[in-house]
């Protein structure tokens, strides 16, 4: 497969292909009483049936930079879910305001679940409607994003992977890694101050004691927000790495190559 992403993020926002098509539709629905807006991403360049993978933003949620950066990952590769987790109501602007909105989110766990599941669930709705082949199924998730991929996970939902970018590893109940079906892929920025050596020590904990097909990646030097172009420098810590973003992505493609052989 063509690794559109491992080449355009050198160049950070690279341009796809001058053929490329790539649709962005947003699929709306509803989760309780919270209004949804997701946005499905695919190049409809080609037909070629793929896999489906729901992606779950960072803490600044659902705004053009998360649908740029599904872009790049989507590729002709995968068709890919931006994932709201937060509803309609809620778009951040600023770093104070997603940190009150993941910060509720944290505090509503099991929402925030209901919430991912449904995302799930509709974008497996849309075979038939964009070139997905109906059979492979996995997530992503960046920072934030990352407990909201490894929640899904958690779920027992019938996914192959979930590949997470310096993601938040807590979880409120260990107990409910038993149901990972997945195999899961978590790069972590070995200098990322956002993520303690106990939330390390924690997730490997509840992946072992748990039986689940895990990988745990430090990179050297990398801190939080490493795989993301559009990084706001302006929170300490938080720093775009071209470097280590191509070799995270490579990663991630081969390790959704190996989970999806195995469905």
């Amino acid at each position: 497969m063509k690794r559109l992403l491992a080449t355009g993020l050198l160049f950070v926002f690279g341009a796809v292909s001058a053929h490329a098509a790539m649709i962005v539709r947003n699929i709306d629905y509803a989760v309780g009483d919270a209004k949804m807006q997701s946005v499905l991403v695919y190049d409809d360049s080609v037909v070629t049936p793929r896999p489906g993978l729901v992606m779950a933003p960072d803490w600044m949620g659902m705004n053009a930079n998360q649908i740029a950066l599904a872009k790049q990952i989507a590729g002709k590769d995968y068709v890919i879910l931006v994932t709201d987790v937060y509803g309609t109501a809620v778009r951040p602007k600023t770093p104070e305001e997603a940190g009150a909105a993941s910060g509720n989110m944290y505090k509503h766990r099991s929402d925030l679940r209901a919430r991912v599941v449904a995302a799930l669930a509709q974008l497996k709705a849309q075979a038939g409607k964009a070139p997905l082949e109906g059979k492979h199924w996995g997530a992503i998730g960046f920072c934030f994003g990352g407990a909201v991929a490894l929640d899904l996970a958690r779920t027992g939902a019938d996914i192959a992977g979930v590949a997470t970018f310096h993601g938040n590893l807590t979880t409120d109940d260990p107990a409910l890694a038993k149901n990972i079906k997945a195999k899961v892929l978590a790069m972590n920025g070995a200098d990322d101050s956002f993520t303690p050596e106990s939330a390390i020590l924690g997730f490997e904990k509840e992946m072992r004691d748990a039986k689940v097909d895990w990988q745990f990646i430090n990179y050297g030097g990398a801190v939080h927000c490493f795989a993301i172009p559009t990084a706001d420098n302006s929170v300490h810590g938080c720093q775009y790495d071209a470097k280590v973003a191509h070799r995270a992505f490579a990663l991630m493609h081969s390790f959704f190559d190996e989970a999806f052989a195995g469905k």
